[in-house]
């Protein structure tokens, strides 16, 4: 747990406005997952059509890495501007491509229907990269709440591809090179899981079998990818302990992992909320991904 989250001293020193999002690039890209229609969707509709958009930086500030956005929204819907678009413009003003997945929902689908739409969006982009400038090997996860639980779920649930793939977009990874974790389900067993998120992606009588397989500070391992996370102390929709519980795992297993706790903010506050030291966050997690070599200035 990084010192800097846990005095209060130097958190007003660092606290700051909410980041701005000014830098504007090019309309993103839009891009379906799969163009003969996403494993196990129910029609055609467009809930059962998962996809991304790619918005890349100016040329001149790219850095080569890129990192998938999962909103949150409890499973049951998508806080798309705030903890999706802002947050895309915002890696954009640091050099890193921000790809905003959409993902499937309950009630309509449930595990593993957003799984599937995560680890395809990693080999979608790892796919693209030299189309999009990115680097194949710096390509990470961020997820929000649920959104949150989604990136840590691919972050402990991947695959190193399949070489004989029909689909050469199978062929690539779906492990991610690094998590952020905002305010993130980490849990989905009591006390200290959100109730709305777990019965979205389980249902109401979830399968105890699922339950422990996607509470997944149980699935860290030396493979799980190096973690940024944060959270707040006054977040009673999904507890602190949530990202607690993910960080001793990491320390465990030897997987570097940097949190930062903070004491004020309620659930939801997205990139950050003027006044409060909360909003310290993004560029403090720009300088974990320097200090990991994750982005390289130009």
């Amino acid at each position: 747990m990084s010192q800097r989250s846990l005095n209060p001293v130097v958190l007003v020193a660092l606290a700051v406005a909410a980041p701005s999002c000014a830098v504007q690039t090019d309309a993103p890209k839009t891009l379906v997952l799969w163009e003969k229609g996403a494993p196990g969707a129910k029609g055609k509709e467009p809930a059962d059509v998962p996809n991304v958009r790619v918005f890349l930086p100016p040329a001149d500030k790219a850095t080569g890495g890129a990192v998938i956005i999962c909103p949150g929204g409890g499973y049951g819907g998508l806080a798309d501007t705030y903890e999706g678009v802002d947050v895309a413009r915002w890696f954009n003003s640091i050099g890193v491509a921000g790809v905003v997945l959409k993902y499937r929902l309950g009630p309509r689908y449930g595990h593993p229907a957003p799984l599937h739409d995560a680890q395809r969006a990693i080999r979608l982009t790892r796919h693209h990269a030299k189309e999009w400038g990115i680097d194949p090997g710096r390509v990470g996860i961020l997820g929000f709440s649920a959104g949150g639980h989604l990136a840590a779920t691919a972050s402990t649930h991947f695959d190193g591809g399949d070489p004989k793939a029909e689909d050469p977009i199978d062929q690539s990874s779906s492990r991610p090179d690094f998590s952020i974790l905002v305010y993130a389900v980490i849990t989905l067993t009591d006390p200290f899981t959100h109730g709305g998120s777990r019965n979205n992606l389980l249902g109401n009588k979830p399968d105890p079998k699922l339950v422990e397989d996607l509470s997944n500070e149980k699935r860290v391992t030396e493979r799980t990818p190096q973690a940024f996370l944060v959270h707040t102390s006054e977040d009673t929709a999904v507890p602190p302990e949530n990202s607690v519980l993910y960080y001793q795992a990491c320390r465990k297993a030897g997987v570097p992992a940097e949190m930062h706790l903070f004491e004020k903010g309620r659930h939801g506050l997205g990139m950050g909320k003027s006044g409060l030291p909360f909003s310290a966050w993004p560029e403090l997690c720009a300088g974990w991904l320097r200090d990991r070599k994750i982005i390289r200035a130009k």
